[in-house]
């Protein structure tokens, strides 16, 4: 229903359908005061089938409780759905008919013992055919509509059940159309729109607002496949050459294997020395004054 003056018609097949499957006569409507029920032609229909009208008085919500609360309900399970894979907002009367759809097949206190769609039809419902909301889908393409070369899947979007149909309703980004097919394939942990990923810096870390929100890159499927912005494959271009810490002392190598094992003995300890100055642990303080040069008064090492 796209405007509130379809209501009358939407009543009439509504009307036509429970008393023809319950053979039961609908016998008083009740509704929250809107305009759409007061026109001309819904007033005299009501009128003419014998239909008593009740209705809650302006601005009092409360009245009509249980309908109020059912579409709070409805309402608060529609932006977790489309929150939480990311879609937009103009898929939200897809994401209504599927809660729906599933709440008419799921146990509910009002109920005792089963779901509303079981008390309805007299028959258990099956729900071995519920799928993930918008998860990925692989539609299957016939030989018929394609070639040799072709793919013999579409990538989609599934956004519901078809209630004339025993198949799911697929949605086709490339294309913008939405089609019926029961041969389809599912990915239920991957979503066409990938979630947001929200990046710190280091006021951030200490408690303030985030920084920036990007986008997260790591799922494969979706539109936009793209790193994310300042990352770097070789994030220690400045690191350290290797090191190793053998029984506390520091043995050390920062000597080119291309260049010749040739060195002069003054180069080895300012190179010993040099890298030993970087170890803080006792023993390596201990051998970097061993190797200091003799004191010019005694002719002897310092020992500590």
């Amino acid at each position: 229903m796209k405007h509130k003056g379809e209501v009358f018609q939407h009543f009439l097949n509504f009307k036509a359908m429970v008393e023809k499957e319950k053979g039961v006569i609908i016998k008083c409507l009740r509704f929250n005061g809107g305009g759409e029920y007061f026109s001309n032609e819904f007033s005299e229909y009501l009128k003419e089938h014998g239909i008593e009208r009740k209705y809650s008085c302006s601005y009092s919500p409360q009245q009509n409780g249980v309908v109020e609360r059912k579409n709070m309900h409805i309402v608060e399970i529609t932006r977790a759905m489309l929150n939480e894979k990311n879609l937009p907002n103009y898929f939200w009367a897809k994401a209504v008919a599927t809660i729906v759809y599933i709440m008419n097949r799921t146990p509910t206190s009002v109920v005792h013992g089963m779901t509303p769609k079981e008390k309805f039809i007299s028959k258990k419902p099956d729900v071995s055919h519920l799928r993930v909301f918008s998860c990925i889908a692989y539609v299957h393409v016939l030989d018929e509509k394609r070639s040799k070369l072709d793919p013999k899947a579409k990538k989609c979007i599934f956004i519901g059940y078809s209630l004339e149909q025993k198949g799911y309703k697929c949605f086709n980004l490339s294309t913008s159309k939405l089609q019926v097919n029961r041969d389809v394939v599912f990915d239920q942990m991957v979503s066409w729109y990938p979630p947001l990923k929200i990046a710190e810096d280091g006021q951030a870390r200490n408690g303030d607002v985030p920084s920036n929100v990007e986008q997260e890159s790591q799922l494969i499927s979706g539109p936009q496949e793209s790193s994310i912005s300042g990352y770097s494959s070789t994030p220690w271009k400045e690191r350290l050459k290797s090191s190793n810490i053998v029984d506390g002392s520091s043995q050390t190598s920062s000597r080119n294997p291309h260049v010749d094992d040739e060195s002069s003995d003054s180069e080895k300890s300012v190179g010993e020395e040099s890298r030993i100055s970087s170890v803080t642990t006792p023993r390596a303080r201990m051998a970097k004054k061993s190797l200091k040069t003799p004191d010019n008064n005694n002719g002897a090492r310092r020992s500590t």
